[in-house]
C-alpha cells in the first residue's frame, strides 16, 4: 500500500470519528403531575440524579421531565408513546397492571415517590369516626381516583360492613377549595380527605381535628404516588430504569436531611403566594420519611380491588408488579 493511500485511509477514519459521537445519549421522558408528591422527581431534575446514576453505569442519559394534567392524560401519554415513564396511584397501577397484562405494553413499577398519608379532616367536634358523619353531610377529595377515595371505601368496608356507603356523599374538590369549605364551616362540606402539605395547613386552625388516617385503614404505609413504565420500555432500557430508581431514592435521602432546601426546591417549581420555604420545611421535617424508591401498600390495594371486581386476578406479591430494579426495595 502507498504512502497516498494509506494517508487516505487515516483521513477517512478520522473524518468518520469526528462525524459520530463516540457515545449516543438517550433520553427518558418522565411525566409529572402537580403537588408535594412529586418533590423527588423536582430534586432529581434540579440535582440531575437520573444522569449521575446512569453515567455511573457508563449510560449518557438525559432526563426530561414533561408536566401533564390528569391521571387519563398520563395514561394516554405512556401508552401513545409520549412519555417512557408516569406516575400512577397504587389502585391505578394495579389496574394498568392487570389490562395490559401478557403484553409489551404491561405497565410496571420503576420507582416509588412518596408515602404520603392522606387525613380525612373534620370542623365538627361530634364527628370523630366515619360513622359519625350523618347522610347529608358531603366529604371532599382531590380527584375520582385518588388514594383517598380507596381508603375512604376500604374503611367504610370496615365500619359500615359496606364499601360504597358513602357513595353519594363524595365531590371532588381541589385541596384549596376543599381547605376553604372546610374552615368556612358552612357546612358545604362535612369532611375533607387531605394530604400534604393541606392537612397542615387545615391543622392550623384549632377547630380542625384528624378523623382518619391511612394506618388506621392498612397495617402500615401505603404508596400515594408510584412511577411507572411498559414492560417493553424496562426491557429496552433496564439501565434507564435502575438510574431513575436509585435517583428517586436518593432525592428522598436528600429531603430528609435537608427539608429547607428541599422546601426550595418545591416552590421554585411550584410557586405560592400562601406557603412559605420555612412553613413548607416544618412539614417535611414531619414527613421526612414518607419519600423512597419502595412500593408500598400493594397488598392492601389489590385485595381490596379483587373483593369487589377492579382486579379479576391480583398479584400474589409486590414482585410481580415492579422492574427488576426494585426487586431487592423495602416494597411490601
Amino acid at each position: 500500500m502507498s504512502e497516498n493511500t494509506v494517508a487516505s485511509v487515516f483521513l477517512l477514519i478520522l473524518a468518520s470519528l469526528a462525524a459520530s459521537p463516540a457515545t449516543a445519549q438517550e433520553t427518558v421522558r418522565i411525566g409529572v403531575g402537580f403537588g408535594f408528591a412529586f418533590l423527588p422527581a423536582y430534586v432529581c431534575e434540579d440535582l440531575k440524579l437520573v444522569e449521575k446514576y446512569a453515567k455511573r453505569d457508563h449510560l449518557e442519559l438525559k432526563a426530561s421531565y414533561q408536566h401533564l394534567v390528569g391521571a387519563a392524560a398520563m395514561r394516554d401519554a405512556l401508552s401513545s408513546g409520549t412519555i417512557d415513564i408516569a406516575p400512577f396511584g397504587t389502585a391505578p397501577l394495579l389496574a394498568a397492571w392487570e389490562k395490559t397484562k401478557d403484553t409489551p405494553q404491561q405497565v410496571l413499577a420503576v420507582s416509588g415517590l412518596s408515602t404520603l398519608s392522606p387525613v380525612l379532616l373534620a370542623v365538627r367536634p361530634e364527628v370523630r369516626t366515619l360513622a359519625d358523619f350523618r347522610s347529608s353531610d358531603r366529604i371532599a377529595v382531590p380527584t375520582a381516583t385518588a388514594p383517598q377515595l380507596y381508603l375512604l371505601q376500604m374503611q367504610s368496608e370496615k365500619v359500615f360492613g359496606q364499601y360504597d356507603k358513602l357513595r353519594g356523599q363524595i365531590v371532588v374538590e381541589p385541596h384549596p377549595q376543599a381547605v376553604a369549605d372546610l374552615l368556612a364551616g358552612n357546612d358545604s362540606i362535612a369532611g375533607y380527605f387531605s394530604s400534604a402539605p393541606f392537612t397542615e395547613i387545615a391543622l392550623a386552625d384549632g377547630r380542625v381535628h384528624k378523623v382518619l388516617s391511612t394506618s388506621d385503614v392498612i397495617d402500615g404505609k401505603a404508596s400515594f404516588l408510584i412511577l411507572g413504565a411498559t414492560k417493553a420500555y424496562v426491557g429496552e432500557h433496564p439501565k434507564v430504569a435502575d438510574a431513575v430508581a436509585k435517583a428517586m431514592d436518593e432525592a428522598a435521602r436528600i429531603i430528609r436531611s435537608d427539608p429547607h432546601h428541599a422546601a426550595e426546591v418545591y416552590l421554585s417549581h411550584e410557586p405560592s403566594k400562601t406557603l412559605s420555604a420555612a412553613s413548607l420545611a416544618a412539614v417535611l421535617a414531619d414527613i421526612k420519611d414518607d419519600f423512597g424508591n419502595a412500593v408500598r401498600g400493594v397488598g392492601a390495594f389489590a385485595d381490596f380491588m379483587a373483593r369487589h371486581g377492579e382486579l379479576k386476578a391480583p398479584p400474589q406479591s409486590w414482585k410481580e408488579i415492579v422492574a427488576p430494579a426494585l426487586l431487592n426495595s423495602p416494597s411490601t
